[in-house]
């Protein structure tokens, strides 16, 4: 959960901690991020690519590692990508403006609610993936209260009913694993669930393990999440360098973010020492998390 009132509604619906990402987290890098080099000026990027793994070059040395089919970071890798130079849009179709954030925008629908913000992002590529490949019984996520939603129950022509802080399951609907109830149950998820729950779903990771699909995430009021979308290796020294992605708030399209801190490897990041400075947020190398069934 990103916005404020995304934050105030679940503070009446379920009466606990919420978890807001917005401008208050701004880092250092929002101004770094308007002199570092583009994808273009850097010659890392094909601008007919239509997807993350051909819009994309790697750096100097470096080789796209090894994603099985039909795995999350085969998906992410293969995400549809709006043509070079779109704009990012809000949930409201306004212009996200401002220099500096994003390389690519992911072409994907975000729908018309103020909803689909930080945490929101990452909760729908990994639900995406699992709703394409059949797997509906994986695709759960906790509520700030900590309700488990499974999207099994939810197909079963259940649906969470919110009573102060509580929740709970009740027959309402006719089966249907349509793509507009799929929506649904995610826009569901979107208004209880946040970065502070999701955080605490997901199991941390050391750095230097890091793969595509795991999230660095900072749970609370401000926190924010960003997920990695692409790994490269480089072969000799096996340094690791990666893509990130990401929502924020208002509601908006995902997209691969820029990094303001080195204009060696365009829109690649290294992995962190300590910290890992994004346009909009600054992680700690701890802050890397997993999806637990992963």
């Amino acid at each position: 959960m990103c916005s404020w009132a995304k934050a105030l509604m679940t503070l009446g619906a379920l009466g606990l901690a919420f978890a807001a990402c917005g401008p208050a987290a701004s880092g250092p890098g929002e101004t770094r991020s308007q002199a570092a080099l583009t994808v273009g000026e850097t010659g890392l990027v094909e601008t007919s690519g239509t997807t993350i793994g051909r819009r994309f070059r790697t750096p100097d040395g470096f080789v796209r590692t090894a994603e099985a089919a039909g795995s999350f970071g085969a998906y992410l890798r293969d995400l549809p990508l709006k043509p070079h130079g779109a704009e990012v849009l809000l949930y409201d179709g306004r212009a996200k403006g401002g220099p500096g954030v994003h390389e690519a925008v992911v072409d994907l629908d975000i729908g018309r609610r103020d909803l689909h913000q930080c945490a929101d992002a990452v909760i729908r590529l990994r639900a995406e993936y699992l709703y394409s490949r059949g797997e509906y019984d994986r695709i759960h996520f906790n509520l700030t209260n900590g309700f488990r939603a499974d999207y099994a129950e939810w197909a079963r022509g259940k649906r969470v009913v919110i009573s102060g802080d509580t929740a709970r399951w009740e027959e309402r609907a006719a089966p249907s694993n349509s793509r507009r109830d799929f929506w649904s149950y995610l826009e569901l998820v979107f208004s209880y669930a946040g970065t502070w729950s999701l955080a605490r779903e997901l199991r941390p990771v050391p750095a230097a393990d890091i793969r595509a699909g795991d999230v660095f995430i900072v749970g609370g009021s401000p926190g924010h999440a960003v997920i990695v979308v692409d790994l490269a290796v480089d072969g000799g020294s096996g340094e690791k360098v990666f893509l990130l992605a990401q929502s924020y708030m208002p509601a908006q399209e995902i997209h691969v973010l820029r990094n303001p801190s080195d204009g060696t490897t365009g829109p690649w990041y290294r992995v962190p020492g300590a910290t890992l400075v994004t346009p909009q947020w600054t992680f700690a190398a701890t802050d890397l998390r997993r999806f637990e069934d992963r």
